[in-house]
C-alpha cells in the first residue's frame, strides 16, 4: 500500500478530513481528533495508529513486526504506534489498524462532534 493510497483510505471515512497542525506533517482527523498520522510526504510511508487502549497491548504489533512497527514518539505510551507502509505488514491488516483506530477516535469524541 503506497502512502497516496493510504491517505485515500483514510479521508473515505465518515467526517474525517486532512489537517497539517505541524509544519511539513500531514494528519487525519475526525471531529477535532487526529486517528492516523501520516507524517510528511516526501518522509518514509508509513502510519501511525491508536493500536489499543495501553502500551502493552500495542506492543503486540511490534513483537508481530519487529522491523515495520514501533511505539510513536510522544503518544506511543497511550497505545500509538508507527506502521510501515510496504513492508512486511499486509495492506489488509494496514487497513484494520486504521478503522480500528478512527472507531477507538470516534467513541471518546462527544456527541455533538461525531460523524453522523
Amino acid at each position: 500500500m503506497t502512502r497516496e493510497e493510504m491517505l485515500a483510505y483514510c479521508l473515505g471515512k465518515p467526517g474525517a478530513w486532512l489537517d497539517r497542525p505541524w509544519e511539513g506533517d500531514e494528519v487525519v482527523k475526525v471531529g477535532s481528533r487526529i486517528f492516523a498520522f501520516l507524517g510528511a510526504p516526501d518522509g518514509t510511508a508509513r502510519v501511525g495508529v491508536k493500536c489499543g487502549p495501553s502500551r502493552e497491548v500495542a506492543d503486540e504489533w511490534l513483537h508481530r513486526f519487529p522491523d515495520d512497527a514501533r511505539p510513536m514518539p510522544y503518544v506511543g505510551r497511550s497505545g500509538w504506534n508507527a506502521l510501515d507502509l510496504g513492508g512486511a505488514i499486509p495492506d489488509d491488516e494496514l487497513v484494520e489498524a486504521v478503522d480500528g483506530s478512527y472507531e477507538a477516535v470516534v467513541a471518546k469524541l462527544p456527541r455533538r462532534e461525531r460523524p453522523a
